[in-house]
């Protein structure tokens, strides 16, 4: 099953009539492979449209003509687009100011530095005899920045050692 021209082609005509969009987005297999490099481009957007196929698709054209970013969220092939849809929209919304509570929170997350974050703690300092890192607790922030750094760079060497090329 292939999604025919002229609906989509209608759909989006209609929307443009109503606003300027920064992009249309299709979702697709064989799009750019999402990171956290696109999230945060698109996150600079007023508007955006994001195509869903199904099965197979749509027609060719409509890719060709008015589609101006393709994405894929990883190299598998899902029934639909939404899911991959849902996966996109919470990516960027998550860095539109006020969406978390904390702003500067989603600046320290993974891949935001091409780095995976690194170990965090709660209270209390000790459980069960499992203990926070006595340095995490000494009130020293900038050594803490740095055995953060330290860590995200170790953690990362040893779970994506592709991020570091």
């Amino acid at each position: 099953m292939v999604l025919t021209i002229q609906p989509i082609a209608d759909c989006i005509e209609q929307l443009k009539s109503q606003r300027h969009y920064d992009a249309i987005i299709y979702m697709s297999p064989d799009g750019e492979r999402l990171n956290q490099k696109i999230s945060n481009h698109f996150s600079t957007f007023d508007n955006i449209i994001i195509l869903c196929g199904h099965y197979k698709g749509v027609d060719q054209r409509i890719r060709d003509h008015i589609i101006t970013h393709e994405i894929s969220i990883g190299d598998y092939v899902l029934t639909g687009g939404e899911l991959a849809a849902a996966v996109l929209c919470d990516s960027i919304i998550r860095l539109i100011p006020g969406v978390i509570s904390d702003e500067t929170s989603a600046l320290t997350d993974s891949f935001q530095d091409n780095l995976l974050a690194p170990p965090v703690y709660t209270r209390p300092a000790e459980y069960n005899g499992w203990k926070v890192p006595e340095l995490l607790l000494s009130g020293n922030f900038p050594k803490i920045e740095e055995w953060r750094h330290e860590q995200a760079i170790k953690s990362t060497k040893e779970r994506r050692p592709d991020l570091l090329d």
